[in-house]
């Protein structure tokens, strides 16, 4: 493997691939969504698989060697067996079902992972033509144009928690955890987002607090949380660590599951 370049590099290597994929996906729901259910039940569309394609053969020239981890692939058995020190997370579709039922609220993710946190990610929403960035010490909100190119960038920063705390939650995937965990925060305004948006509107400064207390997977978050960090936020499991990243970090789980997190701005809200 050679070594990779910087992150500002790595960065302007990533987000063009995530936003070709995005343009791609808009491009296939305009023809017309067919829907099918993979091993577990989740649902799955040519434009989770074509834009899949787009990043890994984007990625694969412009890091040879460098572990790729993607949602697609791993469904179908061809995760890497050993990551090392830094490999790439790819969720080529965050939130499925908002795509399908024709929503906004969807995304595509790519983040670098070194060291186990991720420090470098793009998470774009087509539908919403905007794009966040992150790498250490700087996070961008960028506005798209038609074509899904970059238009308008300004840096965002995480804020200090308010009264009352907005507190994002899952639109698709609510637990009774995730409730009660809210209750204990009141007064809060609750706010349902689909897809690794949450993570963007609290490095954006628009939200204080996002649990999660049901299943996701390593690609689910891992660009949004480079993005939030970046904006000087965190995202922790249950034992205040940060939420770390590679195989095995959920105990009798998938390799590249995670635990149940609380994602934050700044300060700890509660």
């Amino acid at each position: 493997m050679q070594p990779l370049p910087d992150d500002r590099t790595i960065l302007g290597l990533i987000e063009p691939l995530a936003l070709a994929a995005g343009r791609r996906t808009l491009e296939v729901r305009r023809q017309g969504v067919a829907v099918e259910a993979k091993a577990d039940a989740s649902p799955v569309t040519q434009a989770d698989r074509e834009a899949e394609e787009i990043i890994l053969r984007g990625l694969r020239a412009d890091f040879p060697g460098v572990p790729i981890v993607a949602e697609e692939e791993a469904a179908s058995g061809l995760s890497p067996d050993a990551v090392g020190g830094a490999f790439f997370l790819v969720d080529p579709l965050d939130g499925t079902r908002e795509f399908v039922r024709g929503g906004d609220d969807y995304t595509v993710n790519i983040a670098l992972v070194r060291g186990g946190a991720p420090v470098v990610g793009v998470v774009y929403a087509p539908a919403r033509y905007m794009l966040y960035t992150g790498r250490p010490g700087l996070a961008e909100a960028v506005t798209t144009d038609a074509d899904h190119r970059p238009r308008e960038r300004r840096t965002i920063a995480a804020r200090p928690a308010r009264t009352p705390l907005t507190v994002v939650a899952s639109r698709s995937h609510n637990t009774p955890e995730t409730d009660a965990f809210i209750a204990r925060c009141e007064p809060a305004e609750r706010v349902s987002v689909g897809s690794s948006l949450k993570f963007c509107l609290l490095a954006a400064g628009e939200a204080d607090l996002y649990p999660r207390f049901g299943r996701t997977m390593q690609w689910d978050t891992a660009a949004g949380d480079a993005v939030l960090r970046a904006a000087g936020g965190r995202t922790c499991a249950l034992d205040d660590a940060p939420l770390p990243y590679g195989p095995g970090t959920c105990p009798d789980d998938a390799p590249f599951a995670n635990p149940h997190f609380i994602a934050r701005g700044r300060p700890r809200p509660c």
